[in-house]
C-alpha cells in the first residue's frame, strides 16, 4: 500500500519542460484526461495535481490494478475511453502493447530513457524503476542464498513470503517462464509452495511480517522496506539483499505509461507523459516513493545501489506481456 505524500515541484523547474519535453506538444482543451491509473491515487495524484496547475489540463483519473484496468482495456479494444494508461508494472503495458491499443511514442519522448526500459515496439515508456529483492532479517539470516532455487531448501521450510497475486511477483514469475519455460517454473513454483511459504495479498505485509519475527524472508520490490519504516515512524530490522548476477530474483522491472492509439487528446497526452519524465517529477519519484529515476541515471534511493550495479538478469520488458499464462500457471500449482 503505497501512500506517500509528494512534494510540490517548483514551478520555475517544471516550465523548464516547455523549451524541451514538450516542444511540439500543443495545447490542449482542458477537458479531462481520461486516465486508467494502476498506480494508487495517494502516489500519483499530487504529480497530475501539479500538472493540472501548470497546464490548466484535468486528469479524469479511474484507480485499479494495473492486470485488471489492462483487462478492462483488452476487453474494451478501440472503443475505450482511455486517453492514457499508467501501469505499475511492464507486464500489463506489454499486454495492451502486444495488442495493438497504443499509439507509438515521439522520440523525444522514448529517448528520455534507456532502450532496455521502453518498448521495443516503440509504444510505452518507463517512469521510474523497481527492482525485486531478497527482503531478509539480519538477526536471523546469517547466510543469503544466492539463488532463487535456493529458496526451495528445507533450510527455508516455513520462513519465506510471497505475495503471488502481487502485479509485481507475476511479473517476475513471467520473467521466469520466458528465461526457463513453463514447465521449469511450474515446477519451481511447486517446490516453493511445498516449502511452507507463506502467503500474503501485498509485498508491505511481508516485509511487516519479517520486522515482527513471523518469517525470515520474502521476495518483494526494494522501496517497501522504506515503506514500512515511515508507516511504522521507525527502524525495522529488515535489510534488502540481492541473489548472484543474473539470478532471475534480481529483475528491474518498470512503471510506465502508453497513450492509447484512439485518444482524440494525444497532443496532452504527450505532455503530461513528458512531465512524468522532467528531472523535477524523476526527483519527486526518488525522493518521495523512493523508486529509482529512470533519468536521473546518476541518482539512487537513500541506501541503494545506483541502477547500473544492481546485479540483474537480461529481460526485455517488452515480452512480459502473458499475464494469462501466468495467472494460469499460479492457479495451476494453487498459489492464486
Amino acid at each position: 500500500m503505497r501512500t506517500k505524500r509528494v512534494r510540490p515541484i517548483a514551478l520555475p523547474i517544471a516550465l523548464i519542460l516547455s523549451a524541451s519535453l514538450l516542444a511540439g506538444c500543443a495545447p490542449q482543451e482542458d477537458a479531462g484526461l481520461v486516465i486508467y491509473s494502476g498506480r494508487s491515487e495517494s502516489l500519483i495524484s499530487p504529480f497530475l495535481n501539479e500538472f493540472t496547475a501548470l497546464t490548466g489540463i484535468k486528469p479524469d483519473v479511474r484507480y485499479g490494478d494495473s492486470a485488471a484496468l489492462a483487462a478492462q482495456l483488452l476487453e474494451e479494444g478501440h472503443n475505450s475511453p482511455a486517453d492514457l494508461f499508467i501501469s505499475q508494472d511492464a507486464g500489463a503495458l506489454g499486454a495492451i502493447s502486444e495488442a495493438g491499443l497504443f499509439a507509438t511514442l515521439d522520440d523525444a519522448i522514448l529517448n528520455r530513457v534507456e532502450e532496455k526500459f521502453r518498448s521495443s515496439r516503440l509504444d510505452w515508456v518507463g517512469i521510474s524503476g523497481r527492482v525485486r529483492v531478497l527482503a531478509y532479517s539480519p538477526e536471523r539470516v546469517k547466510n543469503l542464498p544466492t539463488s532463487i532455487d535456493q529458496l526451495t531448501s528445507p533450510d527455508y521450510r516455513g520462513r519465506i513470503g510471497i505475495a503471488p497475486t502481487n502485479a509485481s511477483f507475476q511479473a517476475f514469475i513471467t520473467a521466469l517462464i520466458l528465461s526457463r519455460g513453463e514447465s521449469a517454473a511450474g515446477n519451481w513454483l511447486e517446490k516453493l509452495k511445498a516449502n511452507a511459504v507463506k502467503l500474503y495479498e501485498r509485498n508491505s505485509q511481508i516485509v511487516a511480517a519479517i520486522d515482527a519475527g513471523e518469517i525470515d524472508l520474502g521476495l518483494v520490490n526494494h522501496y517497501y522496506i522504506w515503506e514500512v519504516s515511515k508507516a511504522l515512524g521507525r527502524e525495522i530490522a529488515v535489510a534488502n539483499g540481492f541473489f548472484a548476477p543474473g539470478d532471475t530474483g534480481n529483475m528491474i522491472n518498470v512503471a510506465g505509461v502508453g497513450i492509447l492509439s484512439t485518444s482524440s487528446k494525444k497532443g496532452s497526452a504527450s505532455e503530461l507523459l513528458a512531465f512524468l519524465l522532467s528531472e523535477a517529477v524523476q526527483r519527486g519519484f526518488l525522493e518521495d516513493t523512493h523508486e529509482y529515476s529512470l533519468v536521473l541515471k546518476d541518482a539512487n534511493p537513500q541506501g541503494l545501489p545506483p541502477l547500473s550495479q544492481i546485479p540483474a538478469p537480461r529481460v526485455d520488458l517488452s515480452l512480459l506481456a502473458n499475464l494469462s499464462k501466468t495467472q494460469a500457471l499460479l492457479m495451476k500449482v494453487g498459489l492464486i
